[in-house]
């Protein structure tokens, strides 16, 4: 499969906050791939992650930034290792590698920090690649950018997708952006290219509709939200667990259940990243200063998006959110 790539170029607001606030050393530039908005890097991988092998042993975790990805991630890994909580004490990313995080920086750029640097950040792609035994697999690229085993479901590799109202994603993932990937602006900015589409593996709702539209017609596609998991998070281990052929005891699952409470998983170094977030603050990739108490969980609250964005703001995502869910069933819950 060849793929194309277009520049990203306009005389348009959210293109010039994109250019202006959201450029580094490791992020020199941005393009669209298939209308998926990706940092230039992205090129130089997209070809050998659309025909990559996936196994039909593995565990994907796939979703859109900032919507519950790490705790499903946690709960995946923990219920098909038998809740070997002594192995979950290794670092998350090292459990369970982030396929295009490679393609997200480009740590040549920094011959200092590529040595800090583990093979699964290095190279991600080759690194997830050539892992022996079950391989478990986060992705945030949407449907159309994954391997083509999992777009046409001609393996039955298990698939897990997450998402989360649009209002909580936005709100998290500035703050993330803030915090990881050396964005510079402020909130309002933010909001503009999150609603155009130009954060990474951005537009929002194509992204969560195509997995929605493809779990309804493939068993290895699993849909979950990240509101559900908040209401009822037992429920939400039992579908999972069935969906991965395993088996757990209701007392079983209640140890889960704590192991993946908020405040463990915060204060679980193995899944709170607080290690990247000292690696960015030692290479001074962030703002210090403004990202001093910064931490990669916040507060894990549904409606926390309140705090930060206006009456105005809600209205026009509402407004947004119209269009492309015209004709669908999907919703989220209020």
């Amino acid at each position: 499969m060849t793929l194309e790539f277009q520049p990203i170029h306009s005389d348009s607001d959210a293109t010039r906050i994109l250019n202006n606030q959201f450029i580094s050393s490791f992020r020199t530039g941005y393009i669209r791939c298939k209308g998926v908005c990706m940092p230039e890097y992205y090129k130089e991988f997209a070809e050998d992650i659309i025909n990559m092998d996936v196994r039909d042993d593995d565990v994907w975790v796939c979703s859109f930034p900032k919507t519950g990805t790490t705790w499903t991630q946690e709960m995946a890994w923990c219920i098909a290792n038998d809740l070997d909580f002594e192995g979950a004490k290794v670092f998350l990313p090292e459990r369970f590698p982030f396929l295009e995080h490679t393609p997200l920086f480009d740590y040549r750029k920094n011959p200092e920090m590529q040595q800090q640097l583990p093979p699964y950040v290095l190279n991600s792609v080759k690194h997830i690649s050539n892992l022996p035994g079950r391989r478990f697999i986060k992705a945030h690229l949407p449907l159309r950018l994954l391997p083509k085993k999992i777009q046409d479901g001609s393996t039955k590799a298990k698939v897990i997708y997450v998402t989360r109202n649009p209002k909580d994603t936005c709100v998290s993932y500035f703050h993330h952006c803030q915090l990881l990937e050396g964005y510079k602006g402020n909130f309002e900015d933010f909001f503009k290219i999150f609603l155009d589409g130009l954060v990474c593996f951005g537009p929002f709702w194509s992204h969560v509709l195509e997995f929605w539209e493809a779990s309804k017609t493939n068993p290895n596609i699993l849909f979950l939200k990240y509101e559900d998991m908040k209401k009822d998070l037992i429920s939400v281990i039992n579908r999972t667990t069935e969906f991965l052929n395993k088996k757990l005891s209701p007392d079983q699952i209640d140890i889960l259940a704590n192991h993946l409470s908020f405040e463990s998983m915060k204060n679980n170094r193995a899944t709170n990243y607080e290690v990247v977030v000292e690696i960015n603050k030692e290479n001074n990739l962030i703002d210090k200063d403004k990202c001093e108490t910064g931490s990669f969980m916040r507060s894990g609250k549904i409606g926390g998006w309140k705090a930060l964005m206006t009456n105005e703001m809600s209205d026009q995502i509402d407004l947004w959110s119209k269009q492309p869910l015209k004709g669908s069933d999907f919703s989220f819950s209020s």
